[in-house]
């Protein structure tokens, strides 16, 4: 059992604990929480209503969380003078799963991100962002209901890792020089006033996450998983998170996995058996012609390989399969608007990830729906959180939409095993929606749209609508 320098041990429930690679959750699991700052405290006030309540109407009393306060952000700050106390990072390691509300990033120096800082301590490797359409649901998109997406964001790496130098810097002058002098870099265009960064992509942060996308797609009966990425620029860091990808799903996943291009290329063998591998090579690769006999010869060995699956994929076996693909990072910006019933699972790195998710969520319904949570599969951690602002302007006014943290709540209880209980929040969403009993944000949409019996709620009027309807 931890000890805490300034908060106090739980009295009631147990912890969660990890054996044989799986979560044991017990019937009363405690569960550390922060309420956030801003308009965090009425968030939170709301969904913990809402959690209770599915809890018991699921479990008759069977179950119960014990929920334990803890510390971060602004709040923080004012209780102990640290933005971020041991004590809360303690606890999260302690008791594994845990949730919280928006917080409150230190302006000055210091911690760039407390969000990011709890990622990075605990190692929260999957950042899981699931976006999907609530009939009912204001939309500046034609077909919201084509949005059924489950974004599994690399969270520790790329430029989130922090490595970076300020422009004028002694730090920079020299990293500017070794680049140049050691290096041989010649394409830094104004290297006296330039500020530097480093994206750190590894083989090790690619494989787990795209791991963890593949599993989690086989468990859900996904169809495919889509590898984000902007490789056709940076060809060693997100190109080699493309090739990592799919290495990973054809080594570890080759039974219940084909790739796009396989795929291909056993359906031209199955519409026309007499095809030689030239021609195929030709009809997956339109510039086939143009190319030199080694990267003719290339092609011509991935349509070999390809069809050494021919008797476990081929013959429409490759349909019922999990399909990888991939796509660069503009142009998926495109097509999930254009053509989002293609996409499915994605896997991407984390600042591509960060765009996406934010820009799906507006097709759904704004971010202040968005759920997000901070996973790592191997030892179990995992806080759930909004993935909203503090919105401070509307602190203490009980006003906010609560979806983001009553969302992330359903992602937890799904982590915990509890699906009874992540059923019932969504029942209880979806109905208050439907019903046209909303917050503000919603209520305002609804009314734009000509629909007359819009009732705006409060905060916590929400949470009680949810739980009337569950």
């Amino acid at each position: 059992m931890i000890k805490f320098e300034q908060l106090s041990y739980p009295g009631d429930g147990r912890p969660i604990t990890m054996a044989g690679g799986k979560l044991q959750v017990p019937d009363n699991p405690i569960i550390p929480f922060i309420r956030g700052d801003g308009t965090g405290p009425d968030i939170w006030n709301a969904s913990q209503a809402v959690f209770d309540a599915a809890v018991q109407k699921a479990y008759g009393g069977q179950k119960k969380i014990t929920w334990f306060e803890v510390f971060a952000g602004e709040t923080a700050f004012k209780k102990f003078n640290t933005w971020l106390p041991d004590d809360t990072v303690n606890a999260y390691k302690e008791f594994l799963v845990g949730i919280k509300g928006p917080l409150t990033t230190p302006v000055g120096g210091g911690i760039r991100s407390l969000n990011v800082a709890l990622r990075q301590i605990l190692d929260l490797y999957v950042c899981l962002r699931p976006v999907r359409y609530f009939s009912g649901v204001p939309s500046p998109v034609k077909r919201p209901q084509d949005v059924d997406m489950v974004i599994f964001r690399e969270n520790t790496e790329d430029i989130y890792a922090g490595i970076e130098w300020m422009s004028g810097t002694a730090e920079v002058k020299k990293v500017i020089e070794f680049l140049q002098k050691e290096m041989g870099v010649k394409k830094i265009r104004f290297p006296e006033t330039s500020g530097i960064g480093i994206k750190p992509v590894s083989s090790e942060g690619t494989g787990r996450l795209v791991r963890a996308a593949i599993q989690y797609a086989l468990s859900h009966q996904r169809k495919s998983v889509n590898l984000v990425h902007k490789g056709n620029i940076m060809k060693f860091t997100e190109g080699a998170f493309r090739d990592w990808g799919y290495q990973v799903a054809v080594t570890e996943f080759r039974a219940q996995t084909v790739t796009q291009r396989e795929a291909w290329i056993l359906e031209n063998k199955e519409k026309n058996p007499g095809l030689s591998v030239a021609a195929n090579a030709q009809m997956i690769e339109p510039g086939y012609d143009m190319l030199n006999p080694a990267a003719q010869q290339t092609l011509n060995a991935e349509v070999e390989q390809a069809l050494k699956l021919w008797d476990t994929h081929g013959d429409g076996q490759w349909k019922s399969k999990l399909m990888i693909k991939d796509s660069i990072a503009d142009i998926t910006l495109q097509q999930v608007l254009t053509r989002a019933a293609e996409f499915d699972v994605i896997a991407t790195l984390n600042l591509n990830g960060d765009y996406l998710s934010d820009a799906l969520a507006a097709q759904v319904g704004g971010i202040g729906i968005a759920p997000g949570g901070n996973i790592n599969y191997a030892t179990g951690h995992a806080i759930f959180e909004a993935t909203h602002g503090t919105a401070p302007k509307y602190a203490n006014l009980d006003k906010v939409n609560p979806g983001s943290v009553i969302l992330s709540g359903v992602l937890m209880f799904e982590h915990l095993g509890w699906p009874e209980v992540a059923q019932l929040i969504v029942k209880g969403l979806e109905g208050a929606i439907q019903a046209h009993t909303v917050t503000y944000d919603f209520a305002r949409l609804m009314k734009n749209e000509g629909i007359q019996d819009v009732r705006e709620l409060k905060c916590s009027q929400f949470g009680q609508a949810i739980i009337e309807k569950m």
